[in-house]
Formats: structure tokens, C-alpha cells, sequence
């Protein structure tokens, strides 16, 4: 399988000289091509500054990250901000939905600056929400959807650009037990129609939809192992 990422003894630390703190303390992680990975820690462990480094959103500030086999800490803002445009699927938490735009809308965000025509992007707009199971909600803004369909309606927007990797952070964080279910089962679905999945949770039960799960602690990998327990669904 093809590297997506590969990090050498990532740093990072905050802050300067003596009022320094440092983070991540030497991270060194591997995801190829079609994983479906969660990287799982306590408040503190590094997990979500690790989210950040992946996602091109921050650079090391000590080490190497190389996406797709180019060095990070290379590239130029517009170099990150074209990554995190095309390369890189963002789920969050919380959404981060337009309110007074409805799910098409919002999930043609992503081509809005990709040359596309607008009829173009519609199109692949609503094929898209069809395919996360929101044919039928493709009129509807965010505040007449429920949290799961609004979930939906985030993780299509992440698709829509086809990336190489699709970033979940904390996607089930503000959902129900049996919501969060169905969304753990359609990312199950997204990784085997082909998709590179890597999730970040601080819940164990989240964790286990995994294939693979990496466990943080203090600013350093505990473990990296595959999961005896994962299922297709």
C-alpha cells in the first residue's frame, strides 16, 4: 500500500524558551493508502495537536511530516490551504455547518473556489448527499435537521472534493449512543468503498470501529496496533 503520511519524530511545543511546553514529544506515525485508523488519548495526550499537524492545519516544530511524500514544513500557506482544500476531508464535532444555507449548499462549499461550473457542483453536490443516505433532505438547512443528519450533511461536504484522506475529529462527540452508532457504521462503509480514514476520539467504544488503533499518552504514541475486534458492517 502507498504512504498518505509519514512522520518522523514529530515535535511541537507552545509557548517560548522557559514558558515552553511541549506537546507532542517526538511522534513518529505511518497511514497508508485505504486505512481506516482512530488515534485515541485522554484530554492532554497530544491527540488533537497530532489532528492538527495531520491535517495541515499547524506544522512540527521539530521532525519531519510528509504528505503524499512532500515535506509540510516546506510548503508555502497557499500550499497548506490547497491540501486542506483538496486533499483533506475535515469532520468535526461540531458541524461547522452554514445555518442559513441548506445541505446542498453547504456541501458544495469545498468546489465554491475549484473552477467548477455551478450547475457542476450542484450536481455532485446532491449526488454526494444521496450517497451518505440524505437524498431526501437535500432543501433542508441545519436547524431543521437532527444532530445525525446534520453529521451527514458534514461528512458529505468532506467527500465531495474525493480527498485522499477523510479527518474525522470527534465526529460522534455531540450525538446520542445509537446516532453516533450509525455514523461509526457509515464511516465502516466510506473505508470500504475506498476512502482513507483516520479518527480521532477520546472514547473507547468510538475507537473500536477502527481498524487499526493508535493510543496516546503525554505527548507520545503508547501503541499502535490493529484491532482484533473490527467488523465489516
Amino acid at each position: 500500500m502507498k504512504n498518505l503520511i509519514v512522520g518522523n519524530n514529530i515535535v511541537k511545543t507552545f509557548g517560548l524558551e522557559e514558558h515552553s511546553r511541549k506537546v507532542l514529544d517526538g511522534v513518529s506515525i505511518e497511514v497508508n493508502e485505504g486505512e481506516f485508523v482512530s488515534v485515541m488519548g485522554p484530554s492532554g495526550s497530544g491527540k488533537s495537536t497530532l489532528m492538527n499537524i495531520l491535517g495541515c492545519l499547524d506544522t512540527p516544530t521539530d521532525g519531519k511530516y510528509l504528505f503524499k511524500d512532500e515535506n509540510v514544513k516546506e510548503m508555502t500557506d497557499n500550499d497548506l490551504a490547497e491540501i486542506r482544500n483538496r486533499e483533506i476531508g475535515f469532520v468535526f464535532q461540531t458541524f461547522n455547518l452554514l445555518p442559513r444555507a441548506n445541505a446542498v449548499k453547504n456541501v458544495e462549499l469545498p468546489l465554491v473556489y475549484s473552477g467548477m461550473s455551478p450547475s457542476k457542483r450542484e450536481e455532485l453536490a446532491e449526488q454526494t448527499l444521496i450517497n451518505v443516505g440524505l437524498g431526501d433532505r437535500m432543501d433542508h438547512k441545519p436547524n431543521e435537521l437532527s444532530g445525525g443528519q446534520r453529521q451527514r450533511v458534514a461528512i458529505a461536504r468532506a467527500l465531495v472534493t474525493n480527498p485522499a484522506i477523510i479527518l474525522a475529529d470527534e465526529p460522534t462527540g455531540n450525538l446520542d449512543t445509537k446516532t453516533g452508532d450509525e455514523i461509526m457504521i457509515l464511516f465502516n462503509k466510506l473505508w470500504q468503498n475506498g476512502n482513507t480514514i483516520i479518527l480521532v476520539t477520546h472514547e473507547e467504544e468510538v475507537a473500536m470501529h477502527a481498524k487499526r488503533i493508535i493510543r496516546m499518552r503525554d505527548g507520545l504514541i503508547e501503541s499502535d496496533t490493529e484491532n482484533p475486534h473490527f467488523k465489516v458492517k
